[in-house]
């Protein structure tokens, strides 16, 4: 890696979300990396070595590290000449496709091998199973490879330091030099590498992701039972984590799974499917549904004059809203006429979802006869006698 280092291997990332941001941060420690975005005040604060992100580890990184790393909106500036090109554009789940819409990782393919046709296209973006394969047939002349990432929401540069294990979806001989920077980069000493075929890799991505959202509606489905008998959710949770086999990890109920990757990852491997049976992932779908719907109700049968949304994210930490299981269930609510107002310092507008944002916290809490919190928060603590939150363990 060392002569790897002085030929100062150029890295060109395709889109500075939280998974190409957090990688290209810790590889421009010893690399060359140029990001390729069209939002230009990303842009901006990526050239002023600020982090387009609003996560205090990223924001402090780029601070405190000496980085060799640069943006454009320009393909031409970003992508020439690059040894490697990882693609790391949103692929968000197309409901009318029942599909992943994959325009923009397949225009960064296209683009990649006209800007650099002998780099190593690195596929980061979650795609469906088999869009790899198919990608190398198209493209016959490139190589291309798979590698999923799985960092959790408001953690990505730390779980890219410390990975669980490095999956390779190509060749050896084309994915090996990629796995040893990603090893190189991390904390981690012999981090697990596997090689395998690139519709496998995808399989892992969103098998995992899938049982994630599983084990989340599992243990919400178990808080249902413990309210609606008047049982201690913590208590039954305890346990049964103790037990090895299941854990005591990812188990703190909340109002539903949401955020940007669970709820369309299940999705897409739904509809990878097909013919197969997956009675299994279906029910996760429709748990996930009903859970939403439960705490709904359970919120209308306390008869609140006004409900108080305590932040949207979907948890601590986190400045990502999308998808967040909070805003079904603020429309559910608005559906039975409930007043509802938001606290969430985010949003700069008055009116979200036809509710009044309020971000004066004290003027929120106080008007409020009815706090719902997805994560409690130490802001709460004056307001606990109002607060209605299903987060047990206080954590994520």
């Amino acid at each position: 890696m060392e002569q790897q280092k002085q030929q100062k291997i150029s890295i060109a990332i395709i889109g500075a979300g939280y998974v190409g941001m957090s990688l290209g941060a810790l590889l421009a420690q010893a690399y060359k990396v140029s990001f390729l975005d069209i939002n230009l005040e990303v842009i901006k604060k990526i050239n002023a070595n600020e982090s387009p992100l609003q996560n205090e580890e990223t924001t402090q990184f780029l601070k405190n590290n000496t980085l060799d790393i640069s943006a454009s909106s320009d393909p031409k500036i970003s992508l020439d000449q690059a040894d490697f090109i990882i693609i790391s554009t949103p692929t968000d789940f197309n409901n009318g496709q029942n599909s992943f819409d994959i325009t923009s990782v397949e225009a960064s393919i296209q683009e990649a091998i006209k800007y650099s046709p002998n780099a190593l296209i690195v596929i980061k973006s979650t795609v469906p199973v088999g869009f790899t394969n198919n990608m190398k047939l198209k493209y016959s002349s490139a190589k291309i490879i798979f590698c999923p990432e799985f960092l959790r929401e408001g953690e990505a540069l730390h779980d890219n330091r410390y990975p669980s294990r490095i999956i390779i979806g190509g060749s050896e001989r084309d994915g090996t030099e990629f796995a040893n920077i990603l090893q190189e980069i991390s904390e981690v000493d012999n981090t697990p590498i596997l090689f395998m075929d690139p519709a496998e890799a995808e399989s892992v991505k969103l098998f995992a992701n899938t049982y994630l959202a599983m084990r989340v509606a599992y243990f919400n489905e178990l808080d249902n039972f413990s309210m609606s008998h008047d049982l201690e959710t913590i208590n039954i949770i305890s346990g049964i984590s103790l037990d090895p086999r299941i854990g005591d990890f990812y188990n703190n109920p909340s109002f539903g799974y949401g955020g940007y990757c669970l709820p369309k990852d299940t999705q897409q491997l739904l509809s990878n499917f097909e013919d197969t049976p997956h009675d299994l992932i279906q029910a996760t779908i429709d748990s996930n549904k009903s859970r939403k719907i439960f705490i709904a109700d359970h919120i209308l049968s306390l008869s609140p004059k006004v409900v108080g949304i305590f932040q949207l994210a979907m948890k601590s930490g986190s400045d990502n809203s999308r998808f967040s299981a909070i805003l079904d269930i603020i429309n559910l609510l608005k559906s039975k006429r409930l007043e509802v107002i938001i606290y969430e310092p985010l949003i700069s507008e008055s009116n979200f979802l036809g509710c009044l944002v309020e971000n004066n916290f004290e003027t929120f809490a106080k008007r409020a006869s009815l706090i719902i919190a997805n994560r409690q928060h130490e802001n709460l603590e004056p307001f606990k006698h109002k607060v209605f939150s299903r987060d047990i363990f206080r954590n994520n």
